[in-house]
């Protein structure tokens, strides 16, 4: 595989810099495709992502009053405490923080008192935009707008939506037995793969942990960063649960002969292909998220594994309480019902998001926890 080394303002500066060091791991790569603070790719303002690719938060505000829901129910696990922190990881523009704390308002108010928001977003471009669609929220206190995950956050929730598929990984080959690492390389005007040493021990350990044994020339994607951000969100996290949505597997289904190839895809225009080494900067990369590792590295700062089922059990399960009365708008018409259930199918339907898409729930400083979205 190879790409243009001049294609975009970014991978000229990716060329120059392999040029004077050599190739870099592909992880490093990635970063700077999705995080360079000028070129990135979410480093942008969001319209972009819209003529790449949607989320769930996209199709229909039920999907964060849901969510919603969750956190209410979560808060009374946990006693009903003073303040609940409900952290959001990667908000974007705040879409979703807009709906969750738009519905906790208008029906759930205890909880919404009790509510401290905090919307976490690196991209200064898409943080901007929480001052206008939060503004009611941040003028009554209820929700923050920051750069980082808080460094304590005594009692609620991380949560993440399609954030975890998107952070650097590194990429291996196994060759005559052996695990090599898939470095990038700029041969000639063209990047290029190339194979070489293990940049860090870290990559056996990885997959010794999770008694994965890959296959003869079969590629596959180690989250080390993941490993390390669902560490870091257990350290600063004193009470509660870290809720992680997006498609991904165990350990053992993402690394069976059924990925040979691996899972790094890249999304462009609604159209996905595996040219991740084309036009840095102008397109998504993700690969899928490892369920396992996070269960295995969250352990480490006293997370414990809660429950783990699709997307679509986990809505059904929140909404069949009062009968996906949430969907609906006040004084919304027949017609306008009627489309709000179509758009609800998109987000549950098995051939979709519904089954594309998981939740992975863990919990720390709680006995055995039951939520309602976990109960299939």
């Amino acid at each position: 595989m190879n790409a243009p080394a001049t294609s975009t303002p970014l991978a000229r500066r990716i060329a120059e810099r392999i040029r004077e060091q050599g190739p870099i791991p592909f992880a490093d790569f990635m970063r700077a495709c999705l995080y360079h603070p000028e070129f990135g790719y979410y480093s942008r303002g969001e319209p972009r992502r819209f003529a790449d690719y949607y989320t769930s938060v996209d199709v229909h505000p039920i999907f964060g009053r849901l969510l919603a829901r969750q956190l209410a129910e979560m808060w009374e696990v946990l006693g009903r405490p003073l303040e609940f922190w409900a952290v959001e990881a990667a908000a974007g523009t705040g879409r979703l923080a807009a709906h969750v704390l738009d519905f906790v308002a208008r029906e759930l108010g205890p909880f919404y008192g009790a509510l401290r928001y905090v919307a976490v977003e690196p991209s200064a471009a898409r943080r901007a935009e929480h001052a206008a669609l939060l503004a009611s929220h941040l003028s009554r206190g209820r929700v923050s707008s920051t750069e980082d995950l808080p460094p304590k956050i005594p009692v609620g929730c991380i949560f993440s939506n399609e954030l975890l598929d998107a952070l650097p990984v590194h990429r291996v080959v196994v060759q005559r037995g052996t695990l090599r690492e898939v470095y990038v390389a700029a041969d000639g005007e063209r990047f290029a793969e190339q194979f070489g040493p293990l940049s860090t021990l870290e990559l056996e350990s990885y997959f010794r942990e999770q008694d994965v044994t890959l296959l003869e020339n079969q590629a596959a994607e180690a989250a080390l960063e993941a490993c390390r951000w669902i560490v870091e969100a257990g350290k600063r996290l004193g009470r509660g649960f870290v809720l992680t949505i997006d498609y991904g597997h165990e350990a053992a289904q993402l690394y069976d002969e059924r990925h040979m190839r691996g899972t790094l895809l890249a999304y462009s225009r609604h159209r996905v292909s595996e040219e991740y080494l084309c036009a840095p900067g102008e397109q998504d990369l993700t690969a899928h998220v490892n369920f396992t590792a996070l269960d295995l590295w969250g352990r480490r700062s006293g997370l414990t594994r809660t429950g783990h089922v699709t997307q679509m059990n986990f809505l059904i399960a929140l909404g069949r309480a009062n009968e996906f009365a949430d969907l609906y708008e006040s004084g919304s018409s027949e017609v306008e019902r009627i489309r709000a259930r179509l758009l609800l199918k998109t987000l549950i339907h098995p051939e979709g998001m519904g089954e594309t898409f998981q939740v992975f729930v863990q919990h720390k400083g709680i006995s055995e926890p039951r939520l309602t979205g976990l109960c299939a």
